[in-house]
């Protein structure tokens, strides 16, 4: 499976309903997902999940936003030609006029490099727990291997994104 690099001045949007069906696109996540506005749109956003994501990273990103907070992630996405790109996501509720959420959105742009190299082995690492332990016992490694660094999971990916280091 071949690549894909983001441009560095890209930003893939989505706007998804309470349930993660996708509402919206912009032109760049077609592009870099390979699929056209009809194959995506009132789909599962999961449509461009990749295997090697381990299910324990999307547990965090689900538990953050249902609480009404902003969360960052760094997510390996699949196309539909069976290439892959990573992003630095960045998921924040999207609320009505009564302060209810009424969905998700999503702005995610190239990944730091540098912070690849660590979270990919974060993420193999939890992938192994999650086949042989289960999601709750990955779930645990993570966000254990993150408070290690005394910093909040967001802190975490934050500091990764910008620095390729947590130091």
């Amino acid at each position: 499976m071949p690549e894909l690099i983001l441009n560095k001045d890209i930003l893939i949007t989505s706007k998804t309903d309470l349930k993660g069906n996708v509402l919206y696109c912009n032109q760049s996540f077609l592009d870099y997902a390979e699929y056209n506005e009809e194959e995506v749109l009132f789909k599962s956003h999961n449509i461009v999940r990749h295997e090697d994501m381990p299910k324990c990273v999307f547990k965090i990103l689900w538990e953050y936003i249902r609480q009404g907070k902003e969360v960052f992630a760094f997510v390996k996405n699949k196309t539909k030609n069976n290439n892959f790109y990573w992003v630095f996501a960045n998921i924040t509720p999207n609320y009505n006029q009564k302060n209810q959420v009424i969905g998700y959105y999503s702005v995610r742009r190239r990944a730091n490099p540098k912070a690849l190299q660590v979270i990919s082995k974060i993420y193999e690492q939890a992938l192994r727990i999650e086949k042989t332990q289960g999601v709750d016992k990955a779930y645990s490694f993570i966000l254990e291997h993150i408070k290690n660094t005394k910093l909040s999971y967001n802190h975490f990916i934050v500091n990764l994104q910008k620095d390729g280091d947590v130091a």
